[in-house]
């Protein structure tokens, strides 16, 4: 049943996380260089063009290590709907995801503790204050 859940879950797409990063002021300058020069749009095309070069680079790693380690890839969400009916069927999530992972805001901690076992998330996970707090120590 948990694996159906699971298959079955919605995912959203176009969801973006922000980073900071620190460079030094020679990289920015020939960052802003190229960005003068038309080569990119801004400083942020460059940077999320390089980002994009680089998991191509290792794409065929990143594909077997997920699959390795039977990870989700892309985006999952989970709904109250999802989890309820984990619990009814008696049984708890270990979710692994590579990307994002998505709780519904109507999940109550309650519910969340009840039915999710673990989570390892690679990249990043969207859950109320409430939900994170109580799952904390299932958060790898």
């Amino acid at each position: 049943m948990a694996r159906q859940i699971l298959d079955a879950a919605r995912s959203k797409g176009g969801e973006t996380e922000k980073i900071t990063i620190n460079l030094g002021p020679v990289d920015l300058g020939q960052i802003d260089l190229l960005v003068e020069e038309g080569f990119y749009s801004n400083r942020t095309d460059l940077i999320r063009t390089a980002i994009r070069n680089q998991l191509s680079v290792h794409a065929v790693v990143v594909k077997e290590t997920a699959t390795r380690r039977a990870l989700v890839l892309g985006l999952q969400y989970f709904s109250k709907q999802d989890l309820e009916a984990v619990r009814a069927a008696n049984e708890r999530l270990k979710i692994q995801v590579l990307g994002l992972a998505s709780i519904a805001a109507d999940v109550s901690p309650e519910l969340a503790l009840a039915t999710i076992e673990s989570i390892l998330v690679r990249g990043a996970l969207h859950a109320s204050p409430a939900v994170k707090a109580a799952l904390a120590d299932r958060i790898r």
